[in-house]
Parts: structure tokens; C-alpha cells; sequence
């Protein structure tokens, strides 16, 4: 599981229709925007993509400015898994 918060600047007269391009990218949900421009962003992994190349892709989006990313969380989901042969300690 790869989880990273953007913020992306975009100019300001292009605040929804960056906005929108943005939710319709598999991956990236829309949680928050002002009207000078910042939409607050989180991009996960998808079966198709790796987080990385989606924040590329939204790089590319017009009227962008920058995007930096803000947080990132990292979980290998198979070292979460219990392991079925694993000895039980009483």
C-alpha cells in the first residue's frame, strides 16, 4: 500500500477544470480546493499504476503550477499478513 498527500498549485483561473482533470484520474481523490488555486490531493497505488507515475501524470495537467508531495506512508501488505506456519508461543 503506497498513500501520498499532495498539494498542487494550479493559476487560479484554472482552479476547476485542474480540479475535475484531477478527480478523474484513476488513483487521486480531490479533498480539498481553494479559489486561489491549491487543491489538497492523495494519490494511491492502483493495479495499473504506481503512485509515482500518477503524480507524474498529474504534473501534466494544465494550469498546473507545482505539486509537492506532503506526506507519504509506505505498507508492504504481505509482511502485515499473518503467517499460517508460524509457530504459536504459550
Amino acid at each position: 500500500m503506497n498513500i501520498c498527500g499532495c498539494l498542487v498549485h494550479v493559476t487560479p483561473e484554472t482552479t476547476q477544470s485542474a480540479q475535475a482533470a484531477i478527480a478523474g484520474t484513476n488513483g487521486a481523490e480531490v479533498h480539498a480546493a481553494s479559489e486561489d488555486g491549491r487543491i489538497v490531493v492523495v494519490v494511491e497505488d492502483t493495479p495499473e499504476k504506481m503512485a509515482s507515475e500518477t503524480i507524474m501524470d498529474l504534473h501534466q495537467i494544465p494550469g498546473v503550477i507545482s505539486l509537492t508531495l506532503t506526506y507519504h506512508h509506505f505498507e508492504d501488505l504481505a509482511e502485515t499478513r499473518p503467517h499460517l506456519n508460524a509457530s504459536r508461543q504459550i
